[in-house]
């Protein structure tokens, strides 16, 4: 997300952010330097309350306001960034992609801290140069929930593929019993007995009472995952090979699989919490606006918005298209024009993936059926008729992006509207306008 910085004079600041030092340069209008690159050193008051001073005595010295340009680093610049702000100082935030892809200001090749600073700060003095807005506190709460759940699910998936390799290798007709390997009772049951013998060892009132306990969908249907375990346990015994650290890796994966659970359970727990004590704001009532979108559950919403920080940094579909990384990445110089066409994926990767969620659950059909969104599911099949299956649903992502900034534009809940009524209501609107 961008604004455009309105070109007046002024003394242009660049910071290159580090984990635990930063270097400081300062720019006049004319493109000469202040003195020499100045190491603000992020452990010590007086290293920060030093480039501070040096900032307000180039200001007084040349009678120009000053404006700090400091590129993010995904979270190093977030303490500096509040500290100058709170100092009274203008500061804004450029893309790592626009200080990559400037002319070099040397000819010789270098890269350093003390050169980049100078670099950004050179950048800074651009007109119409795009900066970031600095997300609200909720937004980056919220923003930091978000990353952290797909974070654990990524992590507990990995742990959940091992567990079926390992059962692949002793117990691979034990895969098939249950719907899911992570249900309670698949892992409970394996967790007491894991491997084929000790079912087969084990009385059958026992596994059937664990079953009950865990599954309470009564005792018929314990019976019958009962016989489906001795059947698989007695295949095992022919088809399988195991040697006693399976078993314990087996535990050792289900118990991971737990304290993962339990995380992402507290996770969402939290996000609740948070969304629910800032119903007033404006920003919870975008995640509302985006639940509304026949796709988007809770937490799709509360990480599209996170990701968004400031909706009104967008001004064009486009813009926010291209903020989460779906535009195409164009390949052409002189005659040559690239053909494989793909997303640059150059903004937010969890944006990405829940647009690609939303887009996927658009297309699909209702157990009737019916299909939860027929306009964007004939499009879909409509482009798969000249497009490959993957191309066609980067075009309904393109849509369901188009939507959500609609949805935020006009602060109005989602309605399915068919192209003919779209047009019909754009031309109602035009007539109006004329009129």
């Amino acid at each position: 997300m961008s604004n455009i910085i309105k070109h007046n004079l002024f003394i242009s600041v660049g910071i290159d952010v580090g984990a635990d030092f930063s270097w400081m340069s300062i720019a006049l209008p004319n493109q000469t330097f202040v003195g020499k690159p100045f190491k603000i050193l992020h452990s010590d008051l007086n290293s920060l309350s030093l480039a501070v001073s040096k900032i307000k005595e180039a200001e007084e010295l040349y009678s120009l306001e000053s404006r700090i340009f400091l590129e993010s680093t995904g979270i190093y610049h977030y303490p500096l960034f509040c500290y100058l702000r709170d100092n009274g100082f203008y500061v804004s935030v450029i893309n790592p992609i626009i200080t990559k892809n400037s002319t070099n200001i040397n000819i010789r090749k270098v890269h350093n801290d003390k050169f980049d600073s100078k670099k950004a700060a050179l950048i800074g003095l651009k007109p119409d140069l795009k900066v970031s807005l600095m997300p609200s506190d909720l937004a980056l709460d919220l923003r930091n929930l978000s990353r952290e759940y797909y974070d654990l699910m990524d992590n507990r998936s990995a742990y959940v593929n091992k567990l079926q390799g390992e059962l692949r290798m002793v117990f691979p007709q034990y895969l098939k019993i249950f719907s899911k390997i992570t249900t309670n009772t698949a892992m409970t049951l394996l967790e007491k007995y894991t491997s084929p013998d000790a079912f087969l060892a084990t009385p059958k009132d026992e596994i059937v009472n664990s079953i009950r306990l865990t599954a309470r969908f009564g005792l018929t249907y314990a019976y019958d995952k009962y016989n489906a375990i001795t059947k698989a346990a007695n295949d095992a015994c022919i088809f399988g090979h195991a040697v006693s650290s399976n078993f314990k890796r087996i535990r050792l994966y289900i118990s991971f699989i737990r304290k993962y659970d339990k995380e992402i359970s507290s996770i969402l727990s939290d996000m609740h919490t948070l969304v629910t004590a800032n119903e007033w704001t404006d920003f919870v009532k975008q995640i509302h606006l985006i639940e509304s979108y026949k796709g988007a559950g809770f937490l799709s919403a509360v990480s599209l918005m996170g990701e968004i920080g400031d909706f009104s940094a967008f001004n064009s579909p486009k813009q926010l298209f291209a903020y989460f990384g779906l535009d195409p990445a164009v390949k052409q110089s002189g005659k040559f024009n690239g053909t494989k066409v793909s997303m640059s994926k150059r903004g937010s990767r969890i944006a990405r993936r829940v647009i690609h969620t939303m887009a996927l659950i658009s297309i699909s059909k209702n157990k009737d059926g019916s299909a939860k969104n027929p306009v964007l599911r004939d499009y879909y099949l409509l482009k798969c008729q000249s497009k490959p299956k993957m191309v066609a649903l980067g075009a309904v992502m393109h849509k369901v992006c188009n939507i959500i900034f609609a949805i935020l534009r006009d602060e109005k809940k989602f309605e399915i509207i068919t192209p003919e009524d779209h047009q019909k209501n754009y031309r109602k609107a035009k007539c109006g306008f004329a009129a």
